[in-house]
């Protein structure tokens, strides 16, 4: 079972394509997200609900409206989308059975269950250690990566693919500008 649920997986990829070639935030709906990477709309916009009200992304307006990043792309972590998507998640329960032992005879003594649980220690740094490294990883950083290993064609077609989906929105008289509305909690 995975620690993470795929939603933490779409919510990650979706943030990835809404920063162009020059790690700037481009604008894309939840529909052209899903269509493009050809996952449920109805749970990416779920997903999308929750990564507004974490501030992550921010709806816009008009024909051409969907998302856009919340924050510059070198902000926003892999920990803070996990977070805002799944919430805090522990690694471990400690169930602190080391006072359980038969040898005990139902009496526990102190040195037994005195301080932290080993075994609930090294769980604890695990933790820290995972959640270091996700919040040291950006979406820019991501999305860097993903343009220096992808060919050429792959970044042209995935630009070409969306600027196409937000110019069918709109007609060649529509404004220009789309006003930016912070999602309220």
């Amino acid at each position: 079972m995975s620690f993470y649920s795929a939603g933490v997986e779409y919510g990650i990829h979706c943030l990835i394509f809404l920063v162009d070639e020059k790690g700037e935030s481009r604008d894309a709906s939840v529909r052209d997200l899903a269509e493009l990477q050809g996952v449920p709309q109805d749970y990416l916009a779920k997903i999308f609900t929750k990564l507004a009200k974490a501030k992550l992304v921010i709806a816009t307006e008009g024909l051409r409206g969907g998302f856009r990043l919340g924050r510059p792309a070198d902000e926003i972590t892999v920990l803070d989308i996990a977070v805002a998507i799944d919430g805090r998640k522990q690694i471990f329960d400690c169930r602190e059975i080391r006072g359980r032992c038969s040898v005990f005879n139902g009496q526990t003594p102190g040195w037994a269950v005195a301080g932290t649980c080993s075994v609930h220690g090294v769980m604890l740094t695990a933790q820290k250690r995972m959640e270091e490294a996700l919040a040291q990883q950006t979406i820019l950083d991501l999305a860097r990566r993903v343009l220096r290993l992808s060919p050429p064609e792959y970044t042209n077609g995935v630009s070409n693919w969306m600027s196409e989906r937000r110019d069918k929105k709109v007609g060649p008289d529509s404004p220009s500008s789309i006003p930016v509305v912070n999602v309220q909690d």
